[in-house]
């Protein structure tokens, strides 16, 4: 892509309004919600073009003055986001964006604009999709990109561990749990003035988006002062939805909180209380429907299992609470996944897709969106057969990493078991980057194959049941 030099109205504006990543979610009718990240070049290469990051997996350059629409059109869409979205209101929205681009680019007629915006964002939503676009446009894969990159999208804050002062420290005991008997998982947990000290040094490094897991989250007191330290990220919240009170869901809505994905193992109250080792089926739901009261973006997330293969009936349960937005995955074998109660009821890739295949069919009834997280678990062509659009893949160092709850960092937050890449709170965010484990881990990440490097060599789409 040709870089010319910018106007001095473009060179204002790029300073003012797009010094740093900008975030917002499109949700268009029909499947797949558009997750879209608009990166700047980095202040040393002013040559690079504008990145546009798409659900965290599609990256597309731009160049300024589409990045400048873009832009435009994020910042009218800003106050709608997470909302539905009236007809005529769509149409005023992208009238705004043109109104304000004209700024910068004032004698290109409003039509002119309209026209692109409207170019632009039909691309982008087919790209999401899986689908062609109508314009010939150039995407680069991650793997191509990693070169470039100085740091992940995203990075996952593992706020509560495991176990505190000897003992086990989680209002659940989950039977897939990865995190349970990691090293890592249960190391001494940091300070909430250390925690805010991390959330600088990421923003120096220019990671958009950060994600509160643990662990279960919601056990420390200070979870609302840290999300709202977190505002000039994209954040997140994982959690079990237990302690997902009227007031702490009000709380973390006021303190700017973007979506908050709750564990939903089943529909059934027993098969879901002995999956996560504690009774209580009624503590989740109600976390749900108090998190969708509070105007929250909420999704539930399923780890599927032979235990709970009726996914079409949670997916029911999930739309009668309010949610029309799932995840699901494949059972990750680390930590407590790996004993041999969790071994037992591992899904061979048959089973796995005739769940999602009934899971989809109820989705599309019901107009939820479904995504299904687990690289390598069913080929890439198996996934699109049953309606996927976005096909999961390793992110390990690339798109994603980890901080484990004493501040080391990791390659993902689901790889525990010992591999560190330093301290976030000792070492410069270069020195940890640029590492060669760090380096090997990206390069693998970067090949695009689809496969969690967590996995053993054999693929999981060989496998019969209990082989892997």
């Amino acid at each position: 892509m040709e870089i010319r030099r910018l106007t001095l109205r473009e060179q204002l504006y790029c300073r003012r309004a797009l010094s740093e990543v900008k975030h917002i979610t499109l949700d268009p009718k029909g499947p797949g919600v558009v997750r879209i990240h608009l990166i700047p070049p980095r202040p040393s290469r002013k040559k690079e073009p504008f990145l546009l990051l798409l659900n965290g997996a599609q990256l597309i350059p731009l160049n300024t003055s589409w990045a400048i629409l873009l832009s435009n059109f994020m910042d009218a869409l800003a106050p709608w986001e997470g909302k539905e979205i009236p007809d005529d209101c769509w149409n005023a929205i992208r009238a705004r964006a043109v109104v304000t681009t004209r700024r910068t680019y004032p004698l290109t007629p409003a039509k002119r604009l309209a026209a692109d915006l409207r170019t632009m964002l039909d691309a982008l939503i087919a790209i999401a999709r899986g689908e062609e676009p109508g314009i010939p446009v150039g995407q680069l894969s991650l793997g191509e990109y990693a070169p470039y990159m100085s740091a992940p999208h995203r990075m996952d804050l593992m706020v509560s561990a495991m176990t505190k002062d000897g003992a086990w420290h989680c209002n659940q005991k989950c039977l897939h749990c990865y995190a349970a008997g990691q090293p890592l998982g249960e190391t001494p947990e940091l300070t909430t003035a250390q925690w805010k000290e991390i959330l600088i040094r990421l923003r120096e490094a220019k990671i958009p988006q950060v994600t509160f897991t643990g662990g279960e989250p919601t056990l420390r007191a200070d979870l609302v002062e840290l999300v709202s330290a977190a505002q000039w990220f994209v954040t997140r919240l994982n959690t079990n939805g237990r302690l997902l009170t009227p007031a702490l869901c009000k709380a973390l809505y006021e303190a700017s909180l973007d979506s908050v994905q709750i564990t939903l193992y089943s529909d059934d109250p027993a098969i879901h209380n002995a999956l996560v080792g504690a009774e209580g089926f009624e503590d989740p739901i109600a976390g749900i429907h108090n998190a969708v009261a509070a105007g929250l973006n909420v999704s539930v997330n399923t780890p599927l299992c032979s235990r709970n293969a009726d996914y079409a009936a949670t997916l029911r349960l999930a739309h009668s609470l309010g949610v029309r937005y799932a995840t699901c995955s494949g059972l990750i074998p680390a930590g407590g996944a790996e004993t041999d109660g969790s071994k037992a009821t591992r899904l061979s890739a048959e089973e796995l897709e005739s769940i999602l295949k009934s899971g989809m069919d109820t989705a599309r009834r019901l107009s939820m969106e479904v995504d299904f997280t687990s690289p390598g678990w069913l080929s890439e062509a198996t996934l699109r057969k049953l309606g996927f659009t976005l096909i999961p893949s390793c992110g390990a160092c690339l798109s994603n990493m980890a901080i484990a709850p004493d501040g080391a960092v990791v390659p993902c937050q689901s790889w525990l078991g010992g591999t560190t890449l330093g301290s976030i709170l000792k070492d410069p965010w270069p020195t940890i980057w640029e590492s060669d484990a760090c380096r090997a881990i990206r390069d693998e990440s970067a090949k695009m194959e689809q496969q969690c490097q967590l996995l053993p060599a054999k693929h999981p789409a060989d496998c019969t049941k209990g082989g892997c």
